[in-house]
C-alpha cells in the first residue's frame, strides 16, 4: 500500500512573514496527523523560514526547482546541495511552467532528476500534455515521450526514490480539472511504462501524483482511483484551511 503524498507548490507567492504564518497554520491543523506524507514547496527565499517552523514535525520541505550542477558561476541558480542545506527532502522538477516559460526540455529535466537523486533529494518529476495535444488524441504519446526523456539512464535503486506528477497543462490554474477517470487512465499508463522500462518493483513503489486545479471538492474522487497516490497542489495550498482539508481527505 503506497502512502498518500500531498505536496503544496506555492509558486511565486508568500513573503517571509506570510510563509511563516501559513506554515504555522498548517502545522497546527495537522498536529498528530500521520496518515499521509505532507510536503511544502515554498519559494527559495523562505525555505529556511519554513523549515524552522516544521523541523520538529513530520511535514517535509521541498524546493520548486534546482540546477544540475553542484556549484559554479551560474548566476541566479540554486544547487541540489543548497536545497539540502535548507532542509529540503524533495524537489519539483520539470513543472509545466518551467517548460513553458523557461524552455526546459526533457533532456534538461533528466539532468536535474539525476542531480537531485545524487545528493539524496527525492524528485517530483512532472509530465503532462497541453489542451491541443489532448484534443488531438496525443496524451499518451506525449507522456510516453516525456517519461522516456526525463527518466533516461536511471538506475532502479535511484528510481525507487522518484515521484511522478501527472499535470495536464490545460487544468493548471484554469479551474478545469481532469475527471478522476481521465487521471486514472494516464496514471495507469505511467505505472505500466515504469514496470516495462524500469521494473515491476519500482512500478509498485513509485507514487504518482495528480496536479491540476486540485481542491477539497475533488481530492476524494481522485484518491479513490487505484493509481492516484496523492496530489501536487497549487492555488489551494496557499491557504491553510483548503490545503489541510485536501490532506485530510486524501486518506
Amino acid at each position: 500500500m503506497r502512502k498518500p503524498l500531498i505536496a503544496g507548490n506555492w509558486k511565486m507567492y508568500k513573503t517571509s512573514d506570510q510563509a511563516v504564518k501559513l506554515t504555522a497554520g498548517i502545522k497546527a491543523a495537522l498536529k498528530g496527523f500521520e496518515s499521509a506524507d505532507v510536503v511544502l514547496c515554498p519559494p527559495f527565499t523562505v525555505l529556511s523560514s519554513v523549515y524552522n517552523v516544521i523541523s520538529d514535525t513530520d511535514i517535509q520541505l521541498g524546493g520548486q526547482d534546482l540546477y544540475f550542477e553542484k556549484e559554479g558561476a551560474f548566476t541566479g541558480e540554486i544547487s541540489p546541495i543548497m536545497l539540502k542545506d535548507c532542509g529540503c527532502e524533495f524537489v519539483i522538477i520539470g513543472h509545466s511552467e518551467r517548460r513553458k516559460y523557461f524552455a526546459e526540455t526533457d533532456q534538461i529535466i533528466n539532468k536535474k532528476v539525476k542531480a537531485a537523486l545524487e545528493v539524496g533529494l527525492k524528485p517530483i518529476c512532472c509530465v503532462g500534455e497541453t489542451l491541443e495535444e489532448r484534443e488531438a488524441g496525443k496524451t499518451i504519446d506525449v507522456v510516453k515521450t516525456q517519461l522516456a526523456g526525463c527518466l533516461a539512464g536511471l538506475e532502479i535503486g535511484d528510481a525507487l526514490n522518484l515521484i511522478i506528477a501527472y499535470e495536464p497543462v490545460w487544468a493548471i490554474g484554469t479551474g478545469k480539472n481532469a475527471t478522476a477517470a481521465q487521471a486514472e487512465e494516464v496514471h495507469k499508463f505511467i505505472r505500466t511504462w515504469i514496470s516495462e522500462n524500469l521494473s515491476q518493483g519500482v512500478a509498485n513503489t513509485v507514487r504518482i501524483l495528480y496536479g491540476g486545479s486540485v481542491k477539497p471538492a475533488n481530492i476524494k474522487e481522485l484518491m479513490n482511483e487505484e493509481d492516484v497516490d496523492g496530489a501536487l497542489v497549487g492555488g489551494a495550498s496557499l491557504e491553510a484551511s483548503s490545503f489541510v482539508e485536501i490532506v485530510k481527505k486524501s486518506i
